[in-house]
């Protein structure tokens, strides 16, 4: 994923500001650059998980694809690494092929984000990402 600062900080802000709990929400891709972030509700409004609406999550995903990108999820580890979690493994089977960017803040507040494709068979690969713009 190649990223500009500016968008990079809106889903580190989003992060911080939900903190202690996780955050979440989709960043759209058009051939791997980010062009916008979409906050989302943390309906699980836990430090562990996210829980999103599909009512609000269904337009968000109809208009990423009506405009040729792809969605990635975003969401945020408040007190480990930016790392899949067994629970994002377990949910990214719903999300084939779909990439994920994690935003850790446990780094003494140093927040860093990793990107990672979680294939259906749980296979996690780390994907670069790139902060450009």
């Amino acid at each position: 994923m190649i990223i500009a600062p500016v968008l990079l900080e809106q889903v580190v802000a989003h992060a911080r500001l939900e903190a202690p709990n996780e955050c979440c929400g989709l960043v759209a891709l058009d051939h791997g650059r980010a062009v916008a972030a979409y906050e989302l509700e943390n309906l699980a409004a836990s430090p562990l998980r996210f829980e999103v609406n599909g009512a609000k999550l269904a337009p968000l995903l109809f208009e990423i694809e009506e405009a040729g990108q792809q969605a990635a999820i975003y969401h945020s580890h408040t007190h480990s690494e930016p790392y899949p979690s067994q629970t994002d493994v377990n949910f990214a089977r719903w999300w084939p092929g779909c990439e994920w960017l994690i935003i850790g803040l446990e780094n003494d507040g140093e927040p860093l984000a990793r990107s990672f494709m979680i294939g259906a068979d749980g296979v996690i690969d780390e994907l670069a990402v790139e902060i450009d713009g």
